[in-house]
């Protein structure tokens, strides 16, 4: 895309010419290869006084004034809450962690996690893509976007049947209330550049995660994955696994066989149906970004990265970590 260029003094005074022959605004364009919304707002802006007369020398000031001050209203003026931010972002933490945070470790401060993100998304002018005025905090960001945009859906892959499935609306009722602990929802992370990939499992109500490598995204890799990370716990800790319909989850019947939890789909492209997995796994890309060959990936990074996700603050636990949580279940 081509990058926008000012006009200079030079063209504001051609404008004036135009202006003074009576010339249209097309035409005034047209003269200076310009596009004729350029010039509609150039007057629009930069026409003052009682005449509303077009001044070259005032336009030109004007503008420059206008672009010293785009972007450089202070954020986070009170300097403990500003190296507090700075801190906690490097620290791994979110702008929602860092504001609830605050108000625990220091009683008389308060702040809001769109001022973080403000504070951060500042430091740049042009909503991100212009020069840094500051320290780039962006990429302490879980999701390191060059500016704050919309999500937008991913095309829907095609995925084929799987025998005797279990669709989440004959899930217990307690599941969707998230009120006891034990019941979770998996997903499965694939590599591009080879056939390793992750298993995720998220507990609903604590966010525990348990993060397994596996070899290939096949059937076999991921049932056995999903038996030895979960066999570990009481069964009241292990009742239900909500899936999507891809086909690592074929064998969910002897998941079942083996160790007696059982297994609910959710309905195909209903992704909000794992919403709590779905972000789970969006957090993990922040320490293994999509473009990251998982054969590459050893057993001590991803227990390094399940620890560091598994005793973040989160807001719905009161500021608690999923760890310290899930633990008050398990002696529960």
């Amino acid at each position: 895309m081509t990058q926008y260029q000012q006009l200079t003094i030079e063209e504001r005074e051609k404008i004036q010419t135009g202006l003074w022959e009576r010339r249209s605004l097309r035409d005034i364009a047209r003269l200076l290869g310009r596009n004729v919304s350029t010039i509609s707002r150039e007057l629009q802006r930069n026409t003052a006084g009682e005449r509303r007369r077009y001044v070259p020398r005032l336009a030109e000031e004007r503008t420059r004034r206008r672009i010293q001050a785009r972007g450089q209203r202070e954020r986070l003026k009170c300097p403990l809450i500003r190296e507090y931010a700075i801190r906690k972002l490097k620290d791994d933490y979110s702008p929602e962690q860092i504001a609830g945070t605050l108000s625990i470790e220091h009683l008389a401060y308060s702040i809001s996690p769109e001022a973080v993100y403000q504070f951060i998304y500042a430091q740049y002018r042009r909503g991100g893509y212009g020069r840094c005025l500051g320290e780039d905090l962006r990429v302490y960001l879980k999701r390191k976007h060059k500016i704050r945009k919309l999500k937008y859906a991913l095309f829907k892959a095609v995925k084929g049947p799987i025998k005797n499935r279990i669709f989440i609306d004959y899930r217990p009722q307690e599941v969707t209330t998230r009120i006891i602990c034990g019941h979770w929802e998996g997903d499965s992370m694939v590599s591009r550049q080879s056939s390793a990939g992750l298993n995720t499992l998220v507990e609903r109500v604590t966010g525990l995660m348990l993060i397994t490598k596996i070899q290939n995204t096949t059937a076999a890799e991921t049932t056995q994955a999903v038996i030895q990370r979960l066999k570990r716990f009481p069964m009241r800790l292990r009742q239900t696994i909500t899936v999507d319909n891809g086909h690592e989850n074929a064998g969910h019947e002897d998941i079942v066989k083996r160790i007696k939890t059982k297994i609910f789909f959710a309905h195909p492209y209903h992704s909000w149906e794992r919403g709590i997995n779905e972000n789970a796994n969006g957090l993990i890309r922040w320490y293994l970004p999509k473009g990251t060959d998982f054969a590459t990936v050893n057993e001590e990074r991803l227990r390094e990265i399940e620890y560091k996700l598994n005793t973040r603050p989160r807001k719905r636990l009161g500021w608690k970590t999923p760890l310290q949580v899930f633990n008050q279940w398990v002696l529960h």
